[in-house]
């Protein structure tokens, strides 16, 4: 799953709403990527620093990717992903996001919204996780 996660090169495959991603730096544990998001007529291109942390690397065997907002239309939006191994071999998935737009009324009015579209966007991490590993992915906190 921390894989998954991390290949951000793929998020188009996959995710709604993400038009295109371009990483423009990765040297294993850090990256700078660009993520065009699309709906409708409306593209907005953000940019973003991935520092990863691989469960190897980790002493007590869990991941993180921790993406910080650098660039784009809102004022932040930043999220961590932790990944804790399982005793029967899957893991448990800790996501958390935090963000702000720099408009007052647009924020006011995409508030109605952002939930869903970020339980939309879980979903299609958990289907792409059933597709590549061939198991069901179950959410256990959003």
């Amino acid at each position: 799953m921390f894989d998954l996660v991390a290949d951000v090169s793929r998020y188009g495959e996959f995710l709604p709403w993400v038009v295109a991603t371009r990483v423009k730096s990765d040297n294993g544990h850090e990256m700078i990527a660009d993520m065009l998001v699309g709906f409708k007529m409306l593209r907005e291109k953000f940019t973003s620093r991935v520092a990863k942390l691989p469960p190897a690397e980790n002493a007590d065997a869990e991941g993180a990717i921790t993406v910080t907002y650098v660039d784009g239309p809102m004022r932040d939006l930043d999220n961590r992903w932790l990944f804790r191994p399982m005793p029967d071999g899957g893991c448990e998935i800790d996501f958390s996001v935090t963000f702000s737009f720099r408009n007052a009324l647009f924020e006011n009015l995409a508030g109605q919204y952002v939930d869903k579209a970020f339980r939309k966007m879980v979903a299609a991490f958990e289907e792409r996780a059933a597709v590549l590993y061939g198991t069901e992915a179950q959410s256990r906190s959003v």
